[in-house]
């Protein structure tokens, strides 16, 4: 499998530190160091009581406002502190016995990157003309510069690197070469991963295998072949987002054919992905808080279960496991990504039994290494009820998610031959075998798992 051995033991949270800490939205060059990553270390005791054994934290390298517009591949955005204090951090981080990743943008830069605030000055005679893609001089862009260039998603702001110049390839791979060394994170999240060509990610592989075998490289991909950027060449992993939408719309629609399709797809005896630890969420901090997503809240509880058994890495975004609510809008992703209270979130949230719950899911993760690696087989697919199989060697893991507001009861799912099971959530409800199988319930808005150990 193309995967680190502890990314396959891996259960993420996910934070946006910019916006946790209440950095302000725009980066004054000229402003002092605030040590806002210190207001962290009070957070770490919160995510390992969840179970959580990984952190994914990013953007935070010096940016112009929201953290994928960089100005520095080597210094801690101001506004979150100094290098010093990301180094302790990530030391702490480590004696914990947990491990981090952050984020990396290498598809395009800030307009005050050094690189281009020079063509802005020096124009066509700048040296930097060709760190960027498609620079047309002589006709104006969208915001009066004397010239054009190519963008990410026609955001002028974030005008694209020309990652053909080896030049701009030494600065980013020396920038990362110098994250891993200073700070010895263990992976990097790759921003917009898809909108860059193929061999960067295959240079940086090698470059990072060399050094460190188990360096995680995961790239942020929206649509299109995740093996494209996934495989032992480039990448390790990819943002499964094409599970991320049949995860809340199957709940909402009553409909759970549109998952089953989807992992089938993915994860079958003749999956797509099979090889690979996909990188699974119901929300972050691009997309609508899962509390916000979903029509009926009791869902909740069934989802989170679902995404702590699925094939792939679990990841909860911070807040989440509250069930705060947040919607992005035309105008602004602020919503998502709000300054949070620990102490406050503790005490006064919309649903305060959802951390115990997702602390029993990531206990039943840690216990069944067939939760964490194992095969993926459908067992049964109905309109408001899914179950499947997780296998690995000797252990086989049948899980039963119902989203009805009612229990019900299911007859004569296919087991193997042998009796011998347990359930580690200890439901108090019927479950008995027969010649034809396994009859069990399973409460409203709930699961039920059941495991035979071979």
């Amino acid at each position: 499998m193309n995967t680190p051995e502890w990314v396959k033991r891996a259960i993420f949270y996910h934070i946006y530190p910019l916006g946790l800490l209440d950095a302000p939205c725009h980066n004054d060059a000229n402003s002092p160091f605030v040590q806002r990553l210190n207001q962290l270390y009070p957070w770490l005791d919160h995510i390992q009581s969840l179970g959580v054994n990984s952190l994914y934290l990013g953007p935070l390298l010096e940016s112009e406002s929201h953290g994928y517009d960089t100005r520095d591949y080597f210094q801690l955005d101001h506004r979150l502190g100094t290098n010093q204090d990301l180094q302790d951090f990530v030391r702490e981080v480590h004696h914990r016995g947990m491990h981090i990743i952050l984020d990396g943008v290498f598809n395009h830069s800030g307009r005050s990157f050094w690189a281009f605030e020079h063509i802005l000055e020096h124009q066509q005679q700048s040296p930097y003309c060709d760190w960027y893609q498609d620079l047309k001089f002589g006709q104006k862009n969208p915001l009066g510069d004397p010239f054009d260039y190519k963008t990410w998603d026609g955001h002028y702001s974030l005008p694209k690197f020309n990652l053909a110049n080896s030049q701009v390839r030494q600065h980013l791979l020396q920038a990362i070469q110098f994250w891993v060394d200073t700070f010895a994170i263990d992976g990097l999240r790759l921003d917009a991963a898809d909108q860059v060509q193929i061999d960067f990610w295959q240079e940086l592989r090698a470059q990072i295998s060399t050094s460190h075998p188990d360096f995680w490289l995961i790239g942020e991909i929206v649509r299109g072949d995740y093996n494209q950027l996934a495989n032992e060449k480039s990448l390790h992993s990819v943002t499964n987002y094409e599970a991320y939408k049949g995860l809340y719309s199957s709940f909402n629609d009553a409909n759970f054919f549109e998952i089953a399709h989807t992992l089938q797809r993915q994860f079958g005896q003749e999956g797509l992905y099979r090889n690979l630890m996909l990188y699974n969420f119901v929300d972050n901090h691009d997309v609508n808080r899962i509390a916000s997503q979903l029509q009926n809240l009791a869902h909740l509880y069934p989802l989170y279960a679902l995404l702590f058994c699925l094939p792939g890495t679990p990841s909860i975004y911070y807040g989440s496991e509250w069930a705060i609510p947040g919607r992005r809008s035309a105008a602004s992703d602020s919503d998502l990504r709000p300054a949070l209270s620990l102490k406050e979130m503790q005490t006064q949230n919309p649903q305060p039994h959802l951390v115990k719950t997702i602390r029993r899911f990531s206990e039943l993760r840690r216990q069944l290494p067939a939760l964490q690696s194992g095969n993926y087989r459908p067992a049964l697919v109905q309109a408001q009820q899914f179950a499947f199989w997780r296998e690995k060697e000797n252990q086989k893991v049948l899980v039963v998610i119902n989203s009805a507001d009612e229990a019900i009861s299911l007859e004569a799912i296919k087991v193997p031959q042998y009796r011998e099971w347990y359930d580690p959530l200890r439901e108090q409800t019927q479950t008995f075998m027969s010649a034809d199988g396994l009859y069990l319930t399973v409460p409203a808005n709930w699961l039920r798992v059941i495991v035979f150990n071979c």
